[in-house]
């Protein structure tokens, strides 16, 4: 499902490269559910938004179900994201000027969901995140808590083959952490691959294989 290969990313800082990742290879089965940890500055973060194609800004090749991404323009790359994953940002990314129906009817539309579908979509995800009261308000009328909420429910409710989550937990208390981890579970039972960064053990042990970043490099079990 995903291949990378030789994958590196750095800045230039004057006369010098500094490396944010350096010769990743990784290989990703449909249906494995992998959490990505490592000290903060390892490239745990950066690794997420190039398998989330929102970075493009990097060197070696990249397989997502056999297309070439590292061949791809950024509109080609665009299309695969919609198509397939399904992103839960550490920062939320929330729309401000869009209410929380209008947030999560935003990635089925991109996915030329019928509208009648669409309302029974967002009316399920609704009930099944217990935020039907807070269809109508806006993001900045909403704790970060429950921006998390929408941001994880937005991810989900396109039922994509990957989900990409960066500390989905972060900003929830314990129990919301633990019901979100179960549903992740829940997910991955049903085919879902899933890859998340965490700092948590314990919602690293959800997942049936942790990858360790370090300084950049994927380091040796």
């Amino acid at each position: 499902m995903i291949q990378l290969r030789n994958v590196e990313k750095s800045y230039q800082a004057g006369h010098e490269e500094n490396f944010v990742l350096r010769r990743i290879h990784l290989d990703v089965a449909e249906g494995d559910f992998i959490s990505v940890m490592g000290p903060s500055g390892s490239g745990k973060s950066t690794l997420l938004a190039i398998l989330g194609l929102l970075d493009s800004a990097w060197r070696g090749e990249y397989f997502l179900f056999d297309n070439a991404v590292h061949k791809l323009n950024a509109k080609q790359r665009l299309e695969l994201n919609k198509k397939y994953i399904g992103f839960v940002f550490q920062q939320y990314h929330l729309i401000d000027n869009l209410t929380v129906y209008e947030n999560l009817d935003i990635p089925l539309s991109y996915r030329d969901v019928k509208k009648a579908d669409r309302q029974a979509m967002v009316g399920d995800i609704l009930d099944r995140f217990q935020i039907v009261g807070k269809k109508d308000l806006y993001p900045s009328q909403l704790s970060g808590g429950q921006q998390q909420l929408v941001g994880i429910a937005r991810a989900v409710i396109g039922n994509p083959k990957l989900i990409l989550a960066d500390e989905p937990t972060g900003n929830l208390h314990s129990s919301q952490g633990r019901e979100i981890m179960e549903l992740f579970t829940r997910l991955n039972e049903q085919g879902t691959t899933i890859i998340q960064v965490t700092h948590s053990e314990e919602n690293a042990a959800y997942g049936r294989k942790v990858i360790r970043l370090f300084d950049g490099w994927i380091a040796k079990a």
